[in-house]
This record gives C-alpha cells, sequence and structure tokens, in this order.
C-alpha cells in the first residue's frame, strides 16, 4: 500500500515538471494571439446564443400565430357550414312556401271562381222567383194564388177550388193554365219541388169513398196529378216529389165554409239545392210574402167532398 502511494506521488511530481516545461516553450506573442482569437470566439458564440435566443423567441411567435390561424380557420370553417346549412334550409322553406303559396293562390282563384258562378246562380235563381212572381200577378191580385218567400226557398199555395172540381182530382182548365205559368218558370231553376197537397177535416162520403177511402189518399192523388203536369211541361222527374198531409196543417181552424176552402190547398215548395238556401234568404227581403189567397166559397156537392 505504502510502495503504491509513493508510485502516485513520483507521478504527480514528474506530470508538473513536464508541465512547466511545457509552458515554458510557448513564446509570449503566440499566447496573446490565442487569447485574442479566443476572445473573438467567445464574442462571435455569445452573438450566435443571442440569435438564437432571437429565432427561437420568433419560432414561438410563428408557432403561437399558427395556431390562432388554425383556431381561425377551424371556427370560420364550422361558422361556413352553419351557414350553408342555414342557407339549404332557407331555400327548402322558400321553395315551401312558393309551392304553398301556388296551392293558395289557386285555391283563392277556385274559390273566386266557384264564387262568381255561385252568385250568378243565385242572381238567376232570384230572377227567376221574381219573374214567376211577375207572371203570377193576376192571380195573386185575385187571391187565387199566394207566394211566399221562404228561407229556404219559395212556396206556393194555391186553393184546389182554383185547380180541381170539387171532389176531383183532374185539373180543370183554369188550374191548368195557372199550373203551366209555373211549370215554365220552375223547369228553369235546379230547385227541388215538393208538391203537398193538404185537404180539410171533414171525411170522405158518397160514391167518391170509393176511390178516395180517406183524406189522405185525395190529398195525394191532387198533389200527384200537379206533380205529373210540371214533369209534362219540363220540370225533371227526379227533382219532384209527391208529399200527402190530409187535414193536419190546416192555416185555420175548420170552422166554417170559408176556412175549410182555405185549408183544401196545394203547396208547391221550391227548395234550393244544399247550401243555397242561405244565401239567397241573404239576398231576398225577408219574408216578403204576397197577401194570402182570398178564400174561394166552393160549390154544394152532393159527396161534400173536401
Amino acid at each position: 500500500m505504502r510502495l503504491r502511494f509513493r508510485r502516485l506521488i513520483r507521478s504527480l511530481i514528474l506530470g508538473s515538471a513536464t508541465s512547466a516545461v511545457a509552458l515554458g516553450c510557448v513564446s509570449k506573442g503566440a499566447y496573446d494571439g490565442l487569447a485574442a482569437e479566443r476572445e473573438s470566439l467567445q464574442r462571435e458564440r455569445d452573438q450566435l446564443l443571442q440569435r438564437v435566443e432571437l429565432l427561437n423567441i420568433e419560432r414561438d411567435s410563428l408557432e403561437v400565430q399558427f395556431v390562432e390561424a388554425q383556431e381561425s380557420y377551424e371556427d370560420e370553417r364550422v361558422v361556413r357550414q352553419t351557414l350553408s346549412s342555414n342557407l339549404s334550409r332557407i331555400q327548402q322553406r322558400a321553395e315551401t312556401l312558393d309551392q304553398d303559396l301556388g296551392a293558395e293562390r289557386m285555391a283563392h282563384l277556385e274559390a273566386a271562381s266557384a264564387l262568381a258562378a255561385r252568385e250568378a246562380e243565385i242572381s238567376a235563381m232570384q230572377s227567376t222567383y221574381d219573374e214567376l212572381v211577375s207572371d203570377l200577378e193576376s192571380e195573386v191580385s185575385s187571391g187565387q194564388i199566394e207566394i211566399e218567400r221562404l228561407r229556404e226557398g219559395l212556396r206556393l199555395n194555391v186553393s184546389d177550388d182554383v185547380l180541381f172540381a170539387s171532389g176531383s182530382a183532374e185539373l180543370d182548365a183554369v188550374g191548368r193554365e195557372v199550373l203551366e205559368k209555373v211549370a215554365g218558370r220552375i223547369a228553369e231553376l235546379k230547385d227541388f219541388v215538393e208538391v203537398r197537397g193538404h185537404t180539410d177535416d171533414r171525411g170522405i162520403r158518397g160514391a167518391l169513398a170509393k176511390r178516395y177511402p180517406s183524406n189522405w189518399e185525395l190529398a195525394a192523388a191532387r198533389a200527384a196529378r200537379v206533380v205529373r203536369l210540371l214533369e209534362a211541361r219540363g220540370v225533371p222527374g227526379e227533382r219532384l216529389a209527391v208529399v200527402s198531409l190530409g187535414p193536419n196543417e190546416p192555416i185555420v181552424e175548420n170552422d166554417s165554409v170559408t176556412n175549410r176552402a182555405r185549408n183544401r190547398r196545394i203547396e208547391i215548395r221550391l227548395l234550393p239545392r244544399e247550401g243555397m238556401a242561405e244565401e239567397l234568404a241573404a239576398v231576398s227581403a225577408p219574408n216578403s210574402a204576397t197577401s194570402p189567397p182570398a178564400p174561394v166559397e166552393p160549390a154544394p156537392s152532393a159527396s161534400s167532398a173536401p
């Protein structure tokens, strides 16, 4: 151990001596040049370090700008997609609205056309009603016919004594003439025509009872005879109906000859097709009824037929 230590001391002394010899061999001028070069390299190194630091700062700044640019681009891309989606929905909505508007415009045009046609029909119907009243003015004035404008159309009441001979269901000449006037106007309309037969409350007696057992049959026969004439004068059969009411809807009490004569009547009702009644009523004078027909005193009959 001691020997090894001594060898180590000896090596250190020899190394120090060698270094001293070597330093002593370098000239002062060379040493100064090396020192100056070293200082220059040191300054250059410091400058390069500063440049590197600046470049690092610039790089960091560019990285930040790049990240911000990417984020901004992404935000703009999302906004652009949103706007594109909104624009697509708006265009689809606009197309739908255009289609709806077109359909609505067409519906309005169709409705306006239908309304104009309906108004023309109502006007024509009103005119026909007025002409019918005018045609029958003399009969109304003489009390043979009562014409009443109803909310649901028009009603004509004609005394049986004007239309039929006593105890008969056959039309006489005067009755036929009156009904032909009515038929001529009714044929121009599209109204449904309901012919109602009415009697007084006296029963059928005598030979007449064999043909007409009750007032029901007599009222029905007289109403049917009127319908046959209307059809023969051009009123379509599908627009005609016969109703027998017998003695069940008197307009006055059956307490005198005069009142019973008033209750024996044929009622012709013009019923506009569905939807027309209210519109017709709106343009008509409300319940512009003429005076009721004056009763016609019937001639005495052996059968006392109603």
